[in-house]
């Protein structure tokens, strides 16, 4: 079979679908009030970019990227991981990305000879100021600055009602700590359920950010076109982090391999105001009307309301009162006219 020398395969082509970033989507044409990218070359970055035939097979660096841990540089992948118990390994970019607007590509592939939740933990990718840092989270440090994408294979929380492999965002300034018990749950932006592991296809993800807007896609059921995963809102992240990809396995394993990586640049204008601010000072953060600890999870991957917190039913009983106040007050009113108008028969 041959290859794309951008890095796709030519089963499946770049040029019809994965090359025209999300293009086709209704929920993103209605954001689209400025230019888009078609996809070409010249809004490829290549600086960014990981991408078939690499560059160092057969040594320990590659330009442009760095890797470490157990990650295995071959022909036609990096694999973060082997299916083997204990092992981390990650690889990043060596470039600091200063777009303001992109959309980041991935194709990977997860896989081992485990059975139905014999297998783990899934892999990570990062768009974050620290880089080649190992540590708990998919191999990579906890209290990160920046954005992370988990695509989580195991679950950790016996009680949760998500459906595995699933999907996730976290936004952290480095306050926030990644709870593995809970696969995630308190500190998750928003996620989905996608059938990723020991595909004998193709699979694909996009993370798009854009003017605020957080959109991750997928292309994992060999159809050759993108899939909503999820669509947030009021995210702030600053210019200057790197991309990078992370895996680790404890007692349960697989095969993590990422086959490329392209980083679009999006052509989107800014209003002079946002173009004066230094980006590369702004703290990455979430604009929520709610936190995602007063949700838990829905087994479409969607949030619905948790218990009531002691605040929320105060407000509950405080409403139902003023509700029950003005009932009362309306009624006194009608039945006074009433008694009024029935005198006046007398």
């Amino acid at each position: 079979m041959g290859a794309d020398p951008e890095g796709g395969s030519a089963r499946r082509p770049w040029s019809r679908m994965r090359r025209a970033p999300l293009l086709c989507l209704p929920l993103l044409l209605a954001l689209a009030a400025a230019e888009l990218t078609d996809g070409n070359s010249e809004h490829l970055k290549r600086e960014h970019s990981l991408i078939k035939p690499y560059q160092g097979v057969g040594s320990s660096s590659m330009p442009l990227w760095d890797f470490q841990g157990s990650t295995m540089l071959t022909s036609q992948y990096v694999r973060l991981t082997p299916d083997e118990r204990s092992k981390e390994g990650s690889i990043w970019n060596r470039v600091p990305c200063f777009l303001k607007d992109w959309e980041l590509h991935v194709q990977f592939k997860i896989h081992g000879v485990g059975k139905k939740n014999l297998h783990g933990d899934g892999f990570a990718l990062w768009y974050t100021r620290e880089r080649l840092t190992p540590g708990p989270v998919f191999g990579s440090k906890d209290n990160f600055h920046g954005l992370a994408i988990f695509l989580d294979t195991y679950p950790n929380d016996e009680a949760t009602e998500r459906v595995f492999p699933y999907i996730s965002a976290m936004v952290n300034n480095g306050s926030l700590t990644y709870d593995h018990s809970k696969d995630g749950r308190w500190t998750e932006l928003a996620g989905c359920t996608a059938d990723i592991r020991n595909q004998n296809h193709d699979t694909f993800l996009a993370i798009r950010y854009s003017r605020g807007r957080l959109t991750v896609m997928t292309d994992v059921e060999d159809k050759n076109e993108w899939k909503n995963c999820f669509d947030v809102a009021g995210v702030r992240l600053p210019t200057g982090y790197f991309f990078g990809a992370s895996a680790g396995t404890g007692d349960l394993s697989d095969n993590h391999d990422i086959i490329s990586m392209k980083l679009f640049q999006l052509m989107v204008e800014h209003t002079p105001e946002e173009e004066n601010i230094d980006w590369t000072k702004i703290e990455p953060s979430v604009s929520l009307l709610k936190s995602p600890k007063d949700n838990v999870d829905d087994p479409t991957g969607n949030f619905r309301s948790g218990p009531l917190t002691g605040w929320k039913v105060f407000l509950l009983l405080l409403c139902s009162l003023l509700g029950i106040i003005v009932c009362a007050v309306v009624g006194a009113v009608v039945f006074q006219k009433r008694q009024e108008r029935n005198k006046r028969f007398y």
